[in-house]
């Protein structure tokens, strides 16, 4: 873990450039390390057949609503950490970074407790029955030891975002998911254990990835004279903040919820191709995360070191990187969408139905970029009671969308693209205006400075 970096002065408009690529390139690696895990386990399973594959769609759904609510452990814990930095204040950082562990710990805990109990009933509410709900059970219980790591995983990847460090979580991400592909190709075709045998292997991978940065955390915070010890205070301060951005996590997860829900109904070839097609949009979403993650950091560390100038001019910078990267993504997904299902499954009508998916989603990257960056850029400054405000928003725009689509009952390829229509367009549209919005005020730069 590196030693805390010197305050940096303001750099001129060509260094800028290079920090910004310093953090974001290795945090692409890190990053795309979750869906990795998700394409490799659909790309495994998805060879067993087409419930085992709408089952896991299902069960991944569920295991990342929960996850998803908890992501505010590494941004919670990243601002914290790199304003603490830019202060000239490492023990604090470190502390901040103990603190956001201890809660991973305790938080993690619980879910994985109430998640395994409750398996079938939560599985059951998204309207899943026979085969398609017994391995979708399988799947989310076995899923559960590894609920925990990845709560871990979160906390100490968001120390070291903090001290600018985004080496070290490539590093780890890219161990974990070599270990990950062999554990299941192993328990699932070489023990037959079907889609336990992938959920087992992920909840190993995570863990081994947990033990890592729990090993950095005790040594780094002894040798700076942290105490291991959690600090309740500081406990409770990454609470109020963190409830804030369950609340913003919870309406993006009502929403992708919601739109399971409604695909759900146009039956199992629909719902295995939206599986993959969110996964999909999981990998995607998490390569242009990584500027996020740069401004999650510099943003953070910048308005610690009480320099807004700064902190507006990475911004642009980052923002004009998200459009042209998102155009990008999209422009390659649009030429590899009529054959990719054939990595996943041979039934041709989760194809068909997969390709229509991938043209739409293709065609909101651009404006996927702008929308991460930004939401990025908010959360190193701060501005989460904001971001929480926005989601509930962004979700009342959404849910008109998603209940027209439900009501036509469109089914088939046609079906499933105005599904993707609704989200990838009209969802991701209504995000990029309320961002943007308080983007372009001061208001989140006073924020992130005090």
């Amino acid at each position: 873990m590196p030693s805390l970096p010197a305050p940096a002065p303001a750099a001129p408009p060509k260094g800028h450039a290079r920090e910004i690529l310093r953090l974001a390139v290795p945090a692409f690696g890190a990053l795309v390390a979750e869906p990795l895990f998700l394409l490799a386990d659909s790309a495994i399973v998805g060879h067993l057949g087409v419930a085992q594959l709408a089952g896991v769609g299902l069960a991944s759904a569920v295991l990342h609503t929960a996850v998803g609510l908890m992501v505010f452990l590494a941004y919670s814990t990243t601002p914290a950490v790199a304003r603490a930095v830019g202060d000239g204040q490492l023990g604090k950082a470190l502390a901040a970074g103990r603190d956001g562990v201890w809660l991973a710990l305790l938080l993690g805990t619980a879910l994985a407790v109430a998640g395994f109990l409750a398996a079938d009933q939560l599985v059951g509410l998204l309207g899943a029955d026979g085969e398609v709900r017994t391995f979708a059970v399988d799947y989310l219980r076995w899923s559960m030891p590894g609920l925990v790591a990845m709560l871990l995983v979160f906390a100490g990847t968001g120390l070291l975002r903090g001290l600018q460090d985004t080496r070290t979580p490539l590093v780890v991400a890219t161990a974990g998911f070599g270990l990950n592909i062999v554990l299941n190709l192993w328990l699932v075709y070489g023990m037959g254990w079907s889609v336990t045998g992938s959920a087992v292997g992920t909840s190993v991978a995570q863990w081994a990835m947990a033990a890592v940065y729990l090993v950095m955390v005790k040594r780094n915070a002894q040798r700076n004279g942290v105490n291991l010890l959690p600090s309740w205070r500081g406990i409770r301060s990454m609470t109020r903040v963190g409830s804030w951005l369950m609340l913003r996590t919870l309406s993006l997860r009502v929403a992708i919820l919601a739109t399971v829900v409604v695909v759900t109904a146009q039956g199992p070839v629909n719902l295995a191709a939206h599986q993959l097609a969110m996964t999909i949009f999981s990998f995607l979403a998490f390569a242009l995360d990584a500027l996020a993650i740069a401004a999650q950091a510099l943003i953070g560390k910048e308005l610690g070191a009480s320099n807004p100038a700064r902190a507006r001019l990475l911004t642009g910078t980052m923002t004009r990187w998200g459009l042209g990267f998102g155009a990008v993504t999209g422009a390659l997904l649009a030429v590899a969408a009529p054959w990719a299902g054939s990595l996943f499954t041979s039934d041709p009508d989760v194809h068909s139905a997969l390709a229509v998916a991938l043209w739409i989603l293709a065609a909101g990257q651009p404006v996927a970029g702008y929308v991460f960056v930004l939401d990025g850029v908010l959360i190193g400054a701060g501005d989460a009671k904001y971001l929480a405000l926005a989601g509930v928003v962004n979700l009342a725009v959404y849910a008109p969308l998603l209940l027209a689509v439900a009501l036509s009952g469109a089914g088939g390829a046609a079906g499933l693209g105005w599904l993707w229509a609704a989200f990838a367009l009209g969802y991701m549209a209504a995000r990029a205006v309320t961002l943007g919005a308080r983007a372009r005020s001061d208001r989140w730069m006073v924020l992130g400075s005090t």
